[in-house]
């Protein structure tokens, strides 16, 4: 009947259900239960594993490097194996070869021995086989005037060994002597315009520019150490040349070969800014910084912040090396922010090596006048604003900041994305300063052209105003002029449009030689009118309360950084000769392979 249930029915299929849940009952349990079983089995495994794995580290880890460094020992058999059948004579080819890898090696090898064997088991012994030494240089320093008479007679012997070398060496090129004038013009000009006169210490500004001679000497004098020099220039222009690939893979690369500034500029900024952060991420950028730093702090007295400032800028440039010491800038005295912001003036950093070889200039010399002006930097500075307060900043409490990426494609993408407004500002600066020099140029002939002399340009001011400075640095009477030209160019404007206008007189054969390596040192800085706007935007974002302490000193700061390189250029002059430079001109890199790179950085030091 309609609406009625069939109890029947009902019960059966109750019957049916509950027989049929307590049947699969016993198979589920069964189930859960093996899967825990499982479970605890493989856990109970694993404990054991890691425990085998725990216990017997040191047996691992050890079999472990054992099989590497013998893949590595056996890697460079099979290396020199092949270079012997292939080499008809001994050359190794320690610049490209196998005699690069043998370098390397013995060079990770060697500083692996040191930090794991000999600093590690034999650095206290070490210490204190030292000890006798250190306490009478400690006790001479504690004697009234022992420290002074000691320092003198040893300045006056290097003083002595130097004169005698210079005398000896231009024996035939008496000519090179003028650059000693230099040298005695700048810092006279120093001294008499110092800050502090009466309280300037002398052992950073006599060491800084013992260090600047010896390492001009190794570079410049020495045949192996000028061809360590040319052998690195060679590999960072190769290193640059990389970006071609990435950059032909985006613009094509019919427009990289042809040189197009907007479609070569963009990627070496962008690689060398993705290695570089990349570097400081793993800690190896700040690893090299602290030791360079520590290594100047050492030998020239300056403190721990100036020195980690002065090392760091060839490498990442006046706007990052501050980051280095954020947490210490509130601490610095206004002689440690005189010398920062002077290293930063005074040199220039990687990421703009590709842009000056691309108009011409040596790269041997770009870097060596990097690594010449970072202690004479601190030399100077201490000269011109020497320290009259007690430095906060000591060695034990300094400790660099660390990388904020999360692991090393954050800090990959980091470095390239952080590149973008360096890029763009320096296309739009470059457009604004050629722009801005033919204006200036047009109205001067305009106001020449109506006293009869339509020739007069910004660059003829500038050559005559800084004619003398050219001539006091070493550079011969007839290329004062060219000379000159850049000196100003790069002083009032910066330092791309100077080696732009050397690359054209390079061309035109009004510089070569002794004039063309002389200026290169000499306009080898970032000390130009943008880059003041930049110091002082960088330090007072990451220290406001420093902002009037740092606009007193950056004027100073400015002319110092001046100073270093035109320094550094008279050092130079002393030392290159014609043979010397003619010799590096020519193991430079092709005219090809500079125009492969062409302006792949024509950076701006104003945003660098």
């Amino acid at each position: 009947m309609s609406g009625m249930a069939n109890q029947a029915f009902e019960d059966n299929e109750l019957n049916v259900l509950e027989n049929g849940d307590r049947k699969s009952e016993p198979t589920a349990n069964q189930d859960a239960n093996s899967h825990r079983e499982s479970q605890i089995h493989r856990k109970t495994r694993n404990n054991a594993i890691d425990a085998y794995l725990s216990k017997h580290r040191r047996i691992f880890k050890t079999f472990g490097l054992i099989i590497v460094n013998l893949l590595i020992i056996a890697y460079i058999i099979c290396a020199g194996v092949y270079w012997k059948n292939k080499q008809n004579n001994c050359d190794l080819q320690w610049c490209d070869g196998y005699g690069l890898l043998l370098i390397l090696a013995g060079l990770i090898y060697l500083g692996l021995f040191y930090f794991l064997i000999v600093k590690r088991y034999f650095g206290k012994y070490i210490i204190q086989c030292c000890l006798p030494v250190t306490n009478s240089l400690e006790r001479l320093q504690n004697t009234k005037y022992g420290m002074c008479i000691g320092g003198t007679i040893f300045h006056l012997i290097a003083l002595t060994a130097i004169i005698i070398f210079l005398i000896v060496d231009t024996a035939e090129s008496r000519y090179r002597l003028i650059s000693i004038l230099g040298v005695i013009v700048i810092l006279g000009l120093g001294w008499l315009f110092s800050k502090h006169p009466k309280q300037i210490n002398w052992r950073p500004v006599i060491w800084g520019l013992i260090l600047q001679f010896v390492l001009g000497l190794i570079t410049l004098r020495w045949p192996v150490g000028r061809g360590i020099f040319q052998c690195v220039s060679n590999k960072v222009v190769t290193f640059l040349d990389f970006t071609k690939v990435g950059a032909s893979f985006i613009f094509s690369e019919d427009l990289v070969s042809k040189g197009v500034v907007a479609f070569t500029v963009l990627p070496v900024i962008f690689f060398f800014s993705f290695v570089v952060q990349i570097m400081c991420y793993l800690g190896a950028m700040q690893w090299i910084i602290m030791k360079l730093g520590w290594i100047l702090q050492s030998i020239m007295g300056t403190t721990l912040c100036e020195s980690i400032s002065a090392a760091a800028n060839p490498f990442i440039g006046m706007s990052e090396s501050p980051l280095l010491i954020k947490p210490y800038i509130n601490q610095l005295t206004l002689s440690e922010l005189h010398a920062i912001l002077s290293s930063g003036f005074s040199t220039i950093s990687g990421s703009v090596l590709a842009a000056y070889i691309a108009f011409g200039a040596e790269p041997a010399h770009l870097i060596t006048a990097s690594v010449m002006s970072a202690p004479t930097a601190l030399s100077y500075s201490k000269l011109f604003y020497p320290e009259t307060e007690q430095s906060l900043t000591k060695f034990e409490n300094i400790k660099l900041e660390k990388s904020s990426d999360t692991n090393i494609l954050d800090a990959a993408t980091n470095g390239a994305l952080a590149a973008i407004p360096i890029v763009l500002g320096i296309i739009a600066n470059i457009v604004a300063f050629v722009s801005f020099i033919a204006l200036l140029n047009g109205m001067l002939s305009w106001f020449g052209g109506l006293v009869g002399y339509e020739e007069l340009s910004f660059e003829i001011i500038l050559a005559k105003v800084f004619m003398p400075l050219s001539w006091v640095m070493g550079v011969p009477w007839e290329h004062c002029e060219e000379v000159g030209t850049l000196i100003g160019l790069k002083t009032v404007v910066n330092e791309l449009i100077a080696y732009q206008k050397m690359g054209e007189f390079k061309k035109q054969g009004r510089i070569y030689g002794r004039s063309e390596a002389i200026a290169t040192y000499a306009i080898c800085g970032f000390a130009n009118p943008g880059s003041i706007g930049i110091q002082i935007g960088v330090f007072t974002s990451l220290a406001p309360e420093k902002k009037e302490q740092v606009t007193s000193v950056i004027m100073r700061a400015f002319i110092a950084g001046s100073a270093v390189c035109f320094l550094t250029a008279s050092i130079a002059g002393m030392l290159i000769d014609v043979t010397s430079s003619s010799s590096s001109s020519s193991t430079n890199v092709t005219v090809s392979t500079i125009l492969n790179i062409t302006s792949a950085t024509t950076l701006n030091t104003s945003l660098i």
